[in-house]
């Protein structure tokens, strides 16, 4: 019998809920990812780069023109200069660039804060680093840090704490208080941060993006993660980077170096062409997405779904307490996909405890205009 190193892990809820929306012929407003395509030039980009030549290793850092561009992203969006070299590395996938942030640096008996609900793949890259996750719940209702139950998680084994904002799945976002707060309460500690910021892009209102990349203090101790897929509505191409000071990408890049060596190289020169030509891309997501949240959401005005427009990701929750109380979120979700072909994500999934009275599902509005019709008018149909 095999002795599992994740006797906890099967197949994620993302995996199950796309396969049944594919078995069921439902909507898939689940997992996220869009249902149209990346820009047209970006595609060509790679087509042109597979036609001539650039199909071997890329270096192990990632491709330099491609680093040169994600800093000058950077310095546009932040007003941080960052070193291309040293501190800027591609990795196959944000997923990826976190799991070699914590097999850097966790050790065997390390103990890592994640913030409930918080994405699946946090606990089990620091079980198989030998660490501990301690789960400190953000509020019910505004999935806002409580300070002061993060200061009581606090202990002596305490290696490293992973924020994620925007947030998934709430959408919620951490402001440039909350990351004084925070250095405020480890400044005295030797506590690493993973700063999970793949949405960084997908921020509306008019509000900023307060990235760790700017808050000087805090990215002395940081692996800031982001998402080329995300960012570029790319999510099969799995591309994303890993930007920390020189001493943490050096430690990062021995262990990604042994996971995947490199990042897929004709992508890699099709996404730095792309960044070059098009830097307004990333000026007009939010518009982009914003006018995607509106639609859905007045679309869903009528239903007895009870919500608050997120303020950022591509993900809307849902509290379905007016229509099936009855059922725990993971029926419901199931419900909703067999019974009414709209396929979501229950947000207990997220959770260690999840709150037993929370009914809430997770709603993917990163689709065509079609789509969402179609989906809301299903779901103000129950």
């Amino acid at each position: 019998m095999i002795a599992s190193k994740l006797p906890n892990v099967g197949t994620t809820i993302f995996t199950r809920m796309s396969q049944l929306a594919m078995e069921t012929g439902a909507l898939n407003l689940s997992q996220g990812f869009p249902d149209f395509d990346g820009p047209q030039a970006l595609r060509d980009a790679l087509s042109w780069h597979v036609a001539n030549g650039h199909n071997q290793y890329s270096p192990m850092t990632g491709l330099p023109a491609l680093r040169q561009q994600v800093a000058a992203k950077i310095q546009r969006s932040y007003g941080v200069r960052v070193n291309v070299d040293m501190e800027v590395t591609i990795t196959p996938g944000a997923t990826q660039g976190i799991f070699c942030a914590i097999q850097a640096v966790i050790h065997s008996g390390d103990e890592v804060i994640v913030f409930d609900p918080a994405y699946d793949s946090y606990e089990p890259s620091v079980e198989l680093a030998g660490g501990r996750c301690v789960h400190v719940q953000l509020d019910s209702q505004t999935f806002t840090i409580d300070f002061n139950k993060l200061a009581q998680a606090l202990s002596p084994r305490t290696r490293m704490i992973i924020l994620n904002s925007p947030h998934n799945p709430s959408g919620a976002l951490i402001s440039r208080a909350e990351l004084d707060q925070l250095a405020q309460l480890i400044r005295d500690r030797d506590i690493y941060l993973i700063s999970d910021e793949v949405y960084e892009h997908l921020v509306f209102d008019g509000v900023a993006h307060a990235s760790v990349l700017a808050h000087e203090e805090l990215y002395q101790r940081a692996f800031v993660v982001s998402s080329f897929g995300k960012t570029y509505h790319v999510t099969g191409w799995k591309t994303g980077y890993v930007v920390a000071p020189p001493a943490l990408s050096a430690e990062l890049r021995k262990v990604h170096q042994y996971v995947s060596f490199c990042g897929v190289t004709p992508l890699q020169y099709a996404l730095a062409d792309f960044m070059a030509e098009h830097p307004e891309h990333i000026d007009e997501l939010p518009g982009f997405y914003q006018a995607k949240r509106d639609l859905f959401c007045d679309l869903l005005a009528p239903s007895r779904l009870s919500f608050t427009r997120v303020t950022g990701t591509y993900f809307q929750l849902v509290d379905y307490s007016q229509i099936r109380p009855d059922l725990n979120d993971v029926e419901m979700a199931l419900w909703l996909t067999r019974e009414h072909g709209v396929a979501t994500i229950p947000v207990s999934v997220f959770y260690q405890n999840p709150p037993q009275e929370q009914r809430l599902v997770r709603l993917c509005f990163a689709k065509r205009e079609e789509t969402l019709r179609q989906a809301a008018q299903k779901l103000c149909g129950i």
